[in-house]
């Protein structure tokens, strides 16, 4: 199960949050998601787990656990090849004053 890891402070790093989530289970990977062109966090990862039910223990456990200063945001990752992804996602469009 691909679990999303949000509201994630700038210091923590892919090791602080495998050390996290390694108490509930086995993870396959760990990945804090970068700006392309900053280089900064974007300040949420994605862990993935291979027991769905220790994924489902960590999400309720970890919901709110203060890491480094900030309240983590943690649930279930949403499916991108669903919805609006792709071809039907909504084109924004450019606000000129």
């Amino acid at each position: 199960m691909k679990v999303f890891v949000g509201n994630l402070s700038h210091e923590v790093t892919n090791q602080d949050l495998f050390e996290l989530f390694e108490q509930f289970g086995q993870i396959d990977s760990v990945n804090i998601i970068y700006d392309k062109f900053t280089g900064e966090s974007r300040r949420f990862a994605f862990v993935r787990m291979p027991v769905e039910d220790e994924a489902i223990n960590a999400i309720k456990s970890l919901n709110g656990h203060i890491l480094k200063g900030k309240s983590l945001k943690i649930n279930e990752a949403r499916d991108h090849s669903r919805g609006h992804h792709g071809k039907n996602r909504r084109k924004r469009i450019p606000h000129f004053k």
